[in-house]
């Protein structure tokens, strides 16, 4: 054994390297640090950039349904004009002329705002748009499942079902 330098043991091969330079030994953690402040702000970004694209998504969600609460208020307008309609007969009258108009008015209204009308009359039943109240054999060359009166029209908002038509369908033989 080396009397003068103890830590180079001429027997003991793993004491005869110099110990490990204490600034290099800082470098590599603080890159180790650095990696890991990298990684967490791209989970950051990722997070930030999710969040974004939910906000402008819950945003669209809401633009698109913030009339619902008026245009479903507005249906039993529609069903009583629909009902003045029907009362005031086909022939041509200012009565008739006055109330067409502005049911096509308040229609065109709410459709520019996203409002589909639903009335259904000789198209398949859609169990998702229409609410089947009754069945009768089919007549008059109606197709069996199809939809042959409807005694209330019903109405999407922005493709989504504001309120269901109720309907009478064809039986199935």
């Amino acid at each position: 054994m080396n009397q003068e330098h103890p830590e180079f043991d001429s027997e003991d091969p793993s004491q005869n390297q110099p110990p490990a330079d204490p600034a290099q030994a800082e470098i590599e953690a603080l890159r180790s640090e650095i990696a890991l402040m990298k990684a967490d702000s791209l989970r950051e970004r990722a997070d930030l950039e999710n969040q974004r694209k939910r906000i402008a998504r819950d945003v669209e969600q809401a633009r698109k349904f913030a009339n619902e609460k008026l245009l479903g208020e507005l249906l039993p307008v529609f069903d009583s004009l629909d009902a003045g309609l029907t009362a005031a007969g086909t022939e041509p009258s200012p009565l008739r002329d006055g109330l067409e108009l502005t049911y096509k008015q308040l229609l065109k209204v709410a459709a520019d705002n996203g409002l589909a009308l639903l009335d259904p009359v000789g198209q398949p039943f859609n169990p998702e748009h229409h609410q089947a109240i009754s069945q009768v054999d089919a007549a008059d060359g109606a197709a069996p499942g199809s939809v042959v009166q409807v005694f209330q029209k019903g109405y999407l908002l922005n493709d989504r079902l504001l309120r269901p038509a109720l309907v009478v369908v064809a039986r199935h033989d």
